[in-house]
């Protein structure tokens, strides 16, 4: 029963937040998820790696074996999604890429934050980096037919994730007031995430439902087995391999939409995923949960 209760008071304000979006939108209140997302994503979730790094006691030792982990896992599940597609026959430029990448940012950070505290944070912002740069240049060669490193580069995340190495590495702090002035910009990342993606899923309209609910499950059952033999590859400790595992177990992103959308691949079987997987995550993350605690 305290397992149980534990769970909930976890997960529950995650989807409740992500139930205020959905509400929001279907109540007909406008909402700029476009100016939102870049908010987030260049100044607020910036802010919020940068001094989560800045500020853990984890050993640097066991940052970099979650990094080795998780390069590891994402490796290992590509080529096992790939295999999958191609033998399958689905189109790749539309489902390799959801079947590979999860909500790390919207979804998982906060799940992070709330199952195993400020040291789980710190973790999951290195997992969500990775993946952020896997997207960001295979990801997008895989829908568009073209990457590009530069653009990985410009990206804000990324600077904040090297920059918070280098000051965790070094044992720096900024001055009070800066940190502090970070901390709170940070602080808006989370709920602005969870209310965005909400507000995201309410505006997409699912197709191929008995495809959808299929692959999300195939996803789900490939995601948690490549993430569980790396995290057992590398001896994470009880921290580390809960957050590796819930970060790459999460649903399909809105990103992956987002692409579709852009460079002409099925945008609405995209959608579907996105929605699907989702809902399924309702249930299924607070099961692996109650596993991993």
């Amino acid at each position: 029963m305290n397992l149980t209760l534990t769970v909930l008071e976890i997960v529950a304000p995650v989807f409740l937040l992500a139930a205020v979006g959905f509400g929001w939108v279907k109540m007909g209140f406008e909402y700029r998820i476009n100016f939102v997302t870049q908010l987030a994503m260049t100044l607020a979730i910036p802010c919020l790696i940068f001094t989560s790094l800045m500020q853990t006691q984890i050993d640097p030792a066991a940052l970099t074996a979650l990094s080795l982990a998780t390069v590891t896992a994402y490796l290992v599940l590509t080529l096992a999604a790939t295999a999958f597609v191609w033998a399958t026959g689905l189109h790749r430029r539309t489902y390799l890429a959801p079947m590979i990448f999860g909500n790390t940012g919207n979804l998982g950070l906060p799940l992070a934050l709330f199952a195993f505290g400020p040291e789980g944070l710190s973790y999951a912002v290195v997992v969500f980096a990775i993946m952020a740069i896997w997207t960001f240049t295979f990801g997008i060669w895989l829908v568009a037919g073209t990457g590009s490193f530069g653009k990985v580069l410009r990206e804000p995340l990324v600077w904040a994730t090297l920059l918070g190495g280098v000051f965790l590495w070094q044992d720096w702090q900024t001055p009070t007031f800066l940190t502090n002035t970070l901390e709170l910009i940070g602080q808006m990342a989370i709920p602005l995430m969870l209310i965005t993606l909400g507000v995201a899923v309410a505006r997409l309209t699912p197709g191929g439902i008995g495809r959808a609910v299929l692959l999300s499950v195939i996803k789900l059952g490939l995601c948690v087995g490549t993430a569980w033999l790396a995290a057992m590859a590398f001896d994470l400790d009880r921290v580390a391999f809960g957050v590796l595992v819930l970060q790459i177990a999460t649903p399909v992103a809105v990103t992956s939409y987002l692409l579709a959308e852009k460079y002409g691949a099925d945008a609405q079987a995209v959608a579907g995923l996105v929605v699907v997987s989702t809902l399924i995550s309702v249930g299924a993350l607070p099961l692996l949960l109650a596993v991993l605690l």
